[in-house]
């Protein structure tokens, strides 16, 4: 009754295909019947009633007994109860046994030949095994024995029975038909029998069979979902794919274990009679029971190896999956992070322009090679080589990968290589001209230093031809051997200091110069001639024109020594040249990226055949992304052909940044949401833009920027000359224009203000103080002046009003915190005055309104920024005050608005309460 149940399960994941039969063991009877058969439970009523009983006894050729005690309401009983409770108790025995036929037995010793002509007859009709022979113990009184045995001739063949019924007297009778052993101690026999035990066996292998059956179930659903699983593709998802397995298969572990502790439970119930006992037997049927127990449980324990080795598999799978998921999210991680390393280092072309600017590029590229993961990558690669070794099922996935690893660290090694090979040659390169340039300085020095009238004798002249041969035999010390060549391999560096190799021929030209005159005048005494010192200004070139050549040979001597000292020791000429041109360079750059932003960008988001991908959150916002930029290209387009000329524009011409900048915070959350999209992808890819568009839109704020570093250093190579007059006003400009785009952008991130700040005036001041606050009126002044700790105040000062906000700070969808000014307090410029200085602290000032009965305690960083303050709200103030002098003389009434001081020294009104 034993077979095999084979589930075939076929997992199709996508990077490998696991194929796993597994061997499950089981009954037909449990697994392969469509019709669930009777059980015990089903008919327990029935069965408790007695009126048939399986009691295990055997005749001699093994046939199962069945027997029917007396029961008083036999023919009472309905047909199905009957039919259940027989079909039932042929259902039991083996198939084996059940073949040899039942052997009935009907115990009617206390009833009448009714009852057993009407069990007969039930018998006949409705039972559904194999007969082998009926037997009936006849009633026992004498007429109804009578009628028994008159009965059975007549009706033998109404009974219809094809097996033979023999009817006995006494169960004395019966035992030499069916051994003592076999019968139960009602029919004489030592069989021992309880009802109520042995449906309580049957019941309790009913309940270990369909627990088996339920445990096979939910093994085979559970290999069935383990098959269909996708493998997840990020290391999150496969973790919780793999715990949740992971827990569904100890759950199921669990359950097998309850299950074996139940059979082995039941196991030693149905053999408690022997283990009792030496001397007791297990009857047949309970035989059958303890066999079947034992099948059940050998089925379990089959069925758990066999699934044991399918969850080892697929467990290891899964951890193969989550090791494939780790790596690649770190080579994911690493190539991303060398390749922006990759890149930044080819867009890293500076190589210095002085030995401290080699010597920091140099720790730059260090910090640079320390980010680039090297080691990172290559541990890696060894781990991806490992998995390789371990025969995981992703090789073909992992090796490419370990390949990829290991070009890129050469690639960043030999770049690196590279990189550190140039500035090391920038840096000899450098230290080279800078001996070469003290050669020169001391050159020059020695040559101005001559006297030209010690020169005019033969003695004068051969001293200094040994001078300037002893200095020239240093020249190998000090100077490159061939600056040509240097030059030529680093023809990129066009900072002045470059020029050093022109003027090392220069200065070289200069000695052999002077040794061809001093060798003629130690040949050959000339006269002597007066020395002549020529204007600074001249040209090594050409004379300048108030400058007269002087005759003989001195002037020429002295000119192009004094000339040497002034060219060479100042700076100035080269260095502003060098800032105008990178300027105008720098410009045209500038209005080039702002012209491709405009046409490859902001242009393509009216082209028809681009809108499909736009994103729907970008429609009709070209305004906001871009803001003024295209009024900014037009502004410096026209501009860029004029050298300088931006440097001498007007504060209004440059208020267009500060537009510009206002707009940029919403810009970037316009970006922030959809900067990943395709369209920007496609129009980078067309303008072949290393970087994406909002590292262009950054440029403006970034070029600004840019002028006030460039005016900085034209003021220092100008100092005290022509045209610095203009260069600090430009500066001035400038540096005014940050400050206002600086204000303007604090602003606009005041939040709570009912008011609209556009009609406060102009922002003159904003800024960070400690305030406290002193109220004179009851509760108030006792709440306040126990803040000893101060309030954290950001103020905007304006021509009408003085805002009092607090400073708060967010997160932006994972970017950068933005601050953000949420407004607490105001007071009219009009009803306050002030006080300069509060004792104890000479960073503290006081403003106060309605005669002191509101004061605000202000402490600032510095005393530098406190005097700021004071002057700018003097000038507010005062302005006011003259302003109303200016209408009537009745005015004076209002003058304790703008001073109730009345006269105290430290006021800064109280020259004002004087005029009064």
């Amino acid at each position: 009754s034993c077979d095999y149940w084979l589930v075939s399960l076929c997992s199709h994941h996508t990077d490998n295909e696991l194929s796993v039969w597994i061997l499950l063991p089981f009954t037909y009877e449990i697994m392969q019947q469509e019709i669930r058969p009777l059980v015990a439970v089903d008919i327990i009523e029935q069965l408790h009633r007695q009126f048939a009983i399986l009691s295990g006894g055997r005749g001699k050729d093994g046939a199962p007994i069945i027997t029917f005690p007396e029961f008083a309401g036999f023919s009472e009983i309905p047909d199905e109860d009957f039919l259940n409770v027989v079909t039932y108790l042929t259902s039991i025995p083996s198939l084996e046994a059940a073949s040899i036929g039942f052997i009935i037995i009907i115990d009617r010793r206390r009833d009448k030949w009714s009852a057993v002509k009407a069990s007969l007859t039930r018998i006949a009709g409705a039972f559904p095994g194999n007969l082998q022979l009926v037997f009936v113990l006849r009633p026992s009184r004498f007429i109804q024995r009578a009628i028994a045995d008159i009965g059975i001739k007549l009706y033998r063949d109404d009974f219809k029975m094809k097996v033979p019924i023999i009817m006995l007297n006494s169960v004395s009778d019966l035992h030499g038909y069916i051994d003592k052993c076999q019968l139960t101690r009602e029919l004489g026999g030592t069989l021992e029998y309880g009802h109520s035990q042995w449906i309580h066996h049957r019941t309790a292998i009913e309940n270990f069979a369909m627990t088996v059956k339920t445990t096979a179930q939910m093994l085979q659903t559970f290999g069935t979902d383990l098959a269909e699983t996708e493998l997840p593709n990020d290391v999150q998802c496969t973790e919780d794919l793999l715990s949740a397995h992971t827990d569904h298969h100890s759950k199921l572990k669990d359950e097998l274990k309850l299950a074996v502790k139940q059979g082995a439970t039941l196991l030693t119930c149905i053999r408690e009679p022997v283990t009792r006992s030496a001397n007791s037997k297990l009857s047949p049927d309970e035989l059958e029971n303890v066999a079947t127990v034992e099948r059940l449980l050998a089925q379990l324990d089959e069925t758990e190896k066999a699934f044991d080795q399918f969850w080892t598999r697929h467990h290891l799978k899964l951890e193969q999956c989550l090791q494939l998921r780790h790596f690649e999210h770190d080579f994911r991680e690493v190539k991303l992070t060398l390749d922006n390393l990759m890149e930044a280092q080819a867009g890293f072309s500076d190589v210095g322009d002085s030995v401290s600017r080699v010597e920091h590029l140099l720790r730059e590229q260090k910090q640079l090679e320390e980010k680039g993961q090297v080691c990172k990558a290559q541990t890696l690669a060894l781990h991806g080589e490992q998995l390789i070794q371990n025969n995981h099922y992703a090789v073909d996935s992992i090796r490419p990968k370990c390949v990829e690893l290991r070009r890129i660290c050469d690639d960043f090694t030999n770049e690196t290589k590279k990189k550190y090979d140039i500035l090391g040659k920038s840096l000899e390169l450098h230290k080279q001209l800078d001996k070469a340039s003290q050669w020169c300085e001391a050159g020059i020095y020695l040559l101005a230093s001559q006297a030209v009238d010690k020169c005019q004798s033969q003695e004068g002249a051969e001293t200094a031809l040994v001078e300037i041969e002893k200095f020239l035999a240093t020249a190998k010390e000090h100077q490159l051997s061939n600056p040509k060549e240097f030059y030529n391999q680093f023809d990129t560096i066009l900072t002045p200091e470059i020029k050093i190799l022109q003027k090392l021929e220069d200065v070289q030209e200069m000695f052999d110069k002077r040794q061809v005159s001093l060798k003629k005048l130690a040949a050959k005494q000339t006269r002597p001639v007066q020395p002549v010192a020529p204007h600074p200004e001249s040209s090594p070139k050409r004379a300048s024109p108030k400058t007269t050549r002087p005759a003989g040979v001195g002037g020429p001597l002295i000119f192009a020594s004094r000339y040497s000292i002034q060219y060479y020791s100042t700076p100035y000429f080269f260095s502003f040249s060098h800032i105008i041109n990178e300027l105008i360079e720098t410009e045209r750059v500038y209005v080039e990226e702002l012209q491709s932003i405009i046409e490859g960008y902001a242009s393509e988001m009216d082209n028809p055949s681009l809108l499909h991908l736009i994103p729907s959150m970008l429609q009709n916002k070209k305004d906001i992304l871009f803001g003024n930029l295209p009024e900014i290209y037009d502004f410096h387009n026209r501009h860029v052909r004029i050298a300088g000329s931006l440097l001498f524009l007007q504060k209004e011409d440059l208020q267009i940044y500060e537009k510009y900048c206002q707009n940029k915070p919403r810009s970037e959350a316009l970006w922030r949401q959809c900067g990943d999209s395709i369209f920007f992808q496609e129009c980078q890819r067309k303008l072949d833009h290393k970087l994406s568009l909002d590292a262009y839109l950054l440029k403006p704020v970034q070029r600004i920027t840019k002028y006030q570093l460039l005016l900085k250093e034209m003021l220092k190579c100008s100092k005290n000359s022509e045209g610095t007059a203009e260069l600090e006003e430009a500066l001035a400009t400038v540096l005014d224009i940050i400050k206002s785009v600086n204000d303007s952008m604090h602003q606009i991130a005041i939040t709570g203000y009912e008011g609209d700040v556009g009609e406060l005036g102009k922002l003159l001041m904003q800024g960070s103080f400690n305030v406290w606050t002193d109220h004179k009126k009851g509760h108030n002044k006792v709440k306040d002046l126990a803040r000893f700790k101060p309030m954290q105040r950001h103020l905007f000062l304006y021509t009408k009003m003085l805002l009092f906000c607090k400073k708060r700070e967010e997160n932006t969808d994972g970017h950068e915190k933005t601050a953000s000014y949420s407004f607490k307090n105001s007071l009219k410029m009009s009803t306050v005055g002030i006080t300069e200085n509060v004792k104890g602290d000479n960073k503290k000032f006081e403003i106060w309104y309605n005669g002191r009965e509101e004061v605000y305690i202000i402490q600032a960083s510095s005393v530098e920024l406190k005097n700021t303050w004071i002057s700018e709200i003097r000038k507010v103030l005062t302005g006011q005050l003259e302003a109303c002098r200016g209408k009537t003389q009745c005015d004076l009434m209002m003058l304790p608005s703008f001073c109730s001081c009345q006269g105290q020294r430290n006021c800064s009104m109280r020259h004002l309460c004087s005029d009064k």
